[in-house]
This record gives structure tokens, sequence and C-alpha cells, in this order.
């Protein structure tokens, strides 16, 4: 099935960060050198001015205000803009940006070309019209997963250490006791993550998500992804050549989610919005257009809280509460 517009434009962003990730140490673009005690921002030596505080060139007073402008301050701008972009649109990074999410949605493909599962936990398989299991993908799905985390392990330890030193000692074979251990135990742990837990990590192991998660659920205006349950009966012909058997956008959703749920459960949602691809794609002969849409601002807060009437409608009446003593001696 041949990617949206907005699928492709998210696999640039994607790809791009991928490699600033990947290349940002050996540029200098981002590192600390445990070497030299030094941190490299945008390929200049960043200093907090405590080094002119001990050589007497300044006094504590312009140390401190160094420190404030040049750490602190830099800081709190940052985390105040991140957040604010997840206040608003959730966890946008983790679908937009995020290398380690990349990776996620590659292996996944791999694995279901090769089981037609997502996940090596899927007690029944999730087949596709247009992609039949095929067990030759099994040595590519496992060969994906151990040259990912060896990939996580030595590009970690370069934000830590010069990468030319590290990618040297690795094609010499002079690496540092220390450094062969954190890349042969790096490369084990990020190898099994990616094989058998990588759905689990995103959803609630990841601080960064879950930051960005928990900003977003407290936000009622934050982007939700509305449902026309008005229209609910045309999921039953819901079907797309990834999805045959209907539940297009449940099958789409690389988190695992079910779209069509009420916020609360979308707590892992990253916005990729496949599962818009999805339900557009099975809806294309509809004059009505698809059931999913994003919402964001006031007409989130009418999808939320239309969402909880639903809710409160589907939901059983309370038992009875047994008269009291009282009530029956009246």
């Amino acid at each position: 099935m041949e990617a949206s517009a907005m699928q492709r434009r998210r696999r640039l962003f994607q790809s791009a960060f991928f490699v600033l990730f990947l290349v940002a140490p050996a540029l200098d673009v981002l590192r600390f050198d445990l070497h030299e005690t030094q941190l490299w921002l945008l390929g200049r030596r960043w200093s907090l001015g405590i080094d002119d505080f001990l050589a007497g060139r300044i006094d504590a007073t312009a140390a401190a205000l160094s420190i404030l402008g040049r750490a602190f301050l830099p800081a709190l701008v940052l985390v105040a803009l991140f957040l604010a972009v997840a206040w608003r649109q959730g966890r946008l990074y983790c679908g937009w940006l995020c290398p380690h999410f990349s990776l996620v949605e590659l292996i996944n493909d791999l694995l279901h070309r090769a089981c037609a599962r997502l996940s090596l936990w899927d007690r029944h398989p999730t087949p596709r019209a247009d992609r039949p299991a095929q067990r030759r993908w099994w040595p590519v799905f496992a060969l994906a997963c151990v040259i990912s985390g060896f990939l996580w392990a030595i590009t970690l330890l370069s934000y830590l250490l010069p990468p030319a030193e590290l990618w040297r000692g690795l094609l010499d074979g002079t690496l540092t006791p220390g450094q062969a251990r954190f890349i042969g135990i790096g490369t084990l742990v990020f190898s099994a993550e990616f094989a058998f837990a990588r759905h689990l990590f995103c959803r609630f192991g990841c601080a960064v998500g879950l930051f960005q998660s928990l900003v977003w659920m407290a936000n009622p205006k934050g982007m939700v992804v509305a449902f026309d349950r008005d229209r609910a009966r045309d999921c039953r012909d819901c079907r797309t050549p990834a999805s045959p058997s209907g539940s297009a956008c449940d099958r789409s959703c690389p988190m695992r989610l079910h779209p069509r749920d009420i916020k609360r459960m979308m707590f892992s949602c990253v916005q990729c919005g496949r599962c818009l691809d999805a339900c557009a794609t099975s809806q294309a002969g509809q004059p009505q257009g698809p059931l999913l849409e994003w919402r964001i601002g006031v007409d989130a807060v009418r999808e939320t809280l239309r969402q909880r009437r639903a809710e409160a409608a589907a939901s059983p009446p309370a038992p009875a509460a047994p008269p009291s003593p009282t009530d029956k001696e009246s």
C-alpha cells in the first residue's frame, strides 16, 4: 500500500533526526567528553565559567550569573518548549522524531513479514492480503535487532567519549576493557529490548514519552483522534489490503492501541497518524469521508465530553443499595 503524503513527510522527519542522532557526537553538535570533562555544543566548548572563577578572573557573583545564564535558563527554556508541544499535541516527538521509535516501526515491519505478527507475544496473527508471512524474513528480523542494539550501544557511548577513539579502537581491536564491556552488555540489552519489549519500553519505560503523555492528558484541549460514532456502522466494512478482515485503524497502530477508544485509553498515542490514513483508505468510497480525524482546542474538548457521555451511557447502571435497618423499621 502506498504511503500517504503525511506518512512520507513523517518518514522524512524521522530519517533526518535519526541521522542527526548518529552523527551529532562526531560533529560535536552535542556530547560530553569524559576525558576532558567538557561539554561540546554546536561545535564549540560549552563553559559555565567555573574555570575562570577558580583562576580568579571573575568573582563569585559573576560565576553564579554565568552558571544561571549558561546552564539553568537554557535548560528551562528547552524543557518548557518541549512540554508546550506535548501539552498541545501529545507525544509528537515520539511519532515524528524519536530514533528509537523509528527502529520500533522498522522491526515491527520485519517481524510482520516473517510471521504476520507485530510482536512475539501476540496470540493471534494480523495477516495482510498483500503480504503473506515468509520464514525467510526471520534472519533479517534477528539481524536487525542485533545491529540496532550494537548501533545504540556504540552511539550512546560516543556521546561520552570521542567517537574517533571508539571507532578506531573497534576497528583495530584496541578498545579498553571498560569500553568493550559497555558495548557488549549494551548490545545484548538493547538487542533483547528490540526483539521482545520494544512496545513495552515505549509505552511504560521511556521517561521522555511518559512525561509527554502526562502533560497531554492534563490538557483537555490537547490534540486527540476523534471518532464519528454516528457512522460506527461503516466500520463493519472497514477493510484495506493491510487489514482484510476489518479494524484497519486498530491493526495499523504501531503502539498496539485502539484509536476509537476514549482519550485516557490512548495514553501512549504517538500522533503518527497511521490510523487516520488506514481509515481514509478503507472509507475512500464513502461520500462523508473517513470516520477518524484529529481534533484540537475546543473541538478536542467537545470530543472528550462526547466520549465520556458515550462511555457513561454504555456502562451498566450501579446496583441499588440494600435498605438500611432504619428504613425497614420505618
